[in-house]
């Protein structure tokens, strides 16, 4: 393989091998200290990330308040607390190398309350910030304040040229790179447009050199692209390397990373990762986000996509078709179903799936009463962990809504994502994963089960392999 050459990167001349920042407790100071400290660039994550009591066992992000808002400005505490914990870690296990970078979600609640939160509790431990998950206007201007480099994570060039032209242009001095992170690749919340399929992947050379053509035009021919999801072996990228069509170029890692020595995650989800087969992982549209995403296609989610094929389309008076009259609720309540849709209802309601549930799409969907009642209490408890929330309907604007009915066929989020972040059950909590995870099972790198320290496996991804 051609040799990996440096790049100057947040400052300094690093490896151009970057560890992608994973939300919620995954993607810790330990991991990312650990990356930096072999040279590369680490990440942290931003997104409610764990502090320690005296003992150094994580503290429990437990919510007291009465409403929803109370409970948002406790989530902006702990995750400006977790942040600014990690940020401490990562550079004392860095040793003074590589890089070292925190990722948020500008549609998490409150982001920019925390990301500022988190730079100005932790002066000069940060030296860039990754952002996507939305279109971060103000990061450039957030960034700047605080004099470190900002990382727009985009799909598309289209995306980068609105992002330069109504706010990054004020900014250009502070701009470290440009984050191409595929739609259909990339572990995670992916940024798929409406006119994407999911099911039909594009090669990501031409969307990568297309949103070169449009940073040249800006004058940005020597700002890194960072190209995420899907980089396994460099080896097979290797013509993206000295590529005048590409320009200067990065790599980043987001799946790999989990299965290492030093990453926080369960042994069971690191056994989990171990197993996995090709088809594993799939694109789903569950997200409260309303975004798509890439987890691994596990029991939590066959119970979303089971929870969803039990639904109906309904009116609330007879109208066309919908001519057949059927009660729900505990008040016994009517409404409309064709005569196909009524027996497939009978017929859910027989095998226990008696609670109809209202989306907010005219839609009835059948659960069963736990699911009902656990569905109920976590759209109560929601602590407003998003900018905007389908789940719960919560929204960070002056009503605290977004105006819709809250959706029963997604999910807290927030919940599932702590859980999974600190137990062993990878079965029934959503567990993200990038679409390249499969070759866990066969790359002879962890055979009989070998999982490297994070030296060693960035030791390993510089030789190509």
């Amino acid at each position: 393989m051609k040799p990996l050459n440096p790049l100057r990167i947040s400052g300094r001349e690093v490896l151009p091998i970057v560890e992608g920042g994973k939300g919620v407790s995954v993607s810790n100071g330990e991991s990312s200290g650990a990356w930096a400290a072999a040279g590369g660039i680490g990440t942290f994550s931003g997104v409610n990330a764990d502090s320690y009591d005296a003992n150094g066992v994580a503290i429990p992000q437990i919510y007291h308040g009465r409403t929803r808002r109370e409970r948002h400005e406790e989530l902006i505490a702990y995750a400006i607390a977790g942040g600014v914990t990690q940020a401490k870690i990562a550079h004392e296990r860095s040793n003074g190398n590589g890089r070292m970078h925190v990722n948020v979600l500008w549609e998490m609640g409150g982001a920019e309350r925390i990301l500022h939160g988190i730079l100005e509790g932790a002066k000069g431990l940060v030296h860039g910030v990754t952002c996507g998950a939305g279109m971060p206007y103000r990061l450039a201007e957030l960034c700047a304040r605080y004099g470190v480099f900002y990382y727009p994570i985009v799909s598309s060039a289209r995306a980068f040229n609105a992002l330069w032209k109504r706010a990054y242009n004020r900014f250009p001095e502070w701009l470290g790179g440009v984050v191409y992170e595929d739609p259909w690749l990339a572990g995670g919340h992916n940024g798929l447009s409406n006119v994407e399929d999911p099911l039909k992947p594009e090669d990501p050379y031409p969307r990568v050199r297309q949103l070169r053509e449009a940073m040249a035009g800006f004058g940005l021919d020597h700002i890194p692209i960072v190209m995420a999801g899907g980089v396994w072996w460099l080896s097979e990228w290797e013509h993206w390397l000295d590529n005048p069509e590409l320009g200067p170029i990065a790599f980043q890692f987001g799946t790999r990373p989990l299965l290492t020595q030093e990453s926080p995650i369960s042994p069971a989800w690191k056994q989990k990762l171990l197993t996995l087969e090709k088809g594993d992982v799939y694109l789903n549209r569950f997200s409260p986000t309303g975004f798509y995403s890439s987890a691994v296609r596990n029991p939590f989610l066959r119970h979303l996509q089971e929870r969803s094929e039990r639904q109906v389309a309904y009116q609330t008076e007879a109208v066309a078709d919908h001519d057949c009259e059927f009660p729900f609720g505990k008040r016994g309540r009517h409404v409309f179903l064709t005569h196909h849709d009524k027996k497939s209802a009978d017929a859910w309601v027989a095998q226990g799936y008696t609670e109809a549930m209202k989306t907010p799409d005219n839609t009835l969907i059948f659960v069963t009463p736990e699911d009902s009642n656990q569905i109920v209490t976590d759209q109560i408890e929601c602590m407003g962990c998003l900018s905007h929330c389908a789940f719960s309907n919560w929204a960070q604007n002056e009503e605290g809504s977004t105006g819709r009915k809250a959706d029963p066929r997604s999910f807290c989020i927030q919940k599932t994502l702590q859980n999974i972040a600190h137990s062993g059950d990878v079965d029934h909590q959503l567990m993200f994963a990038g679409n390249r995870a499969y070759r866990f099972r066969d790359d002879p790198f962890y055979a009989n089960g070998f999982i490297p320290t994070v030296g060693q496996l960035v030791d390993r991804i510089s030789t190509g392999r």
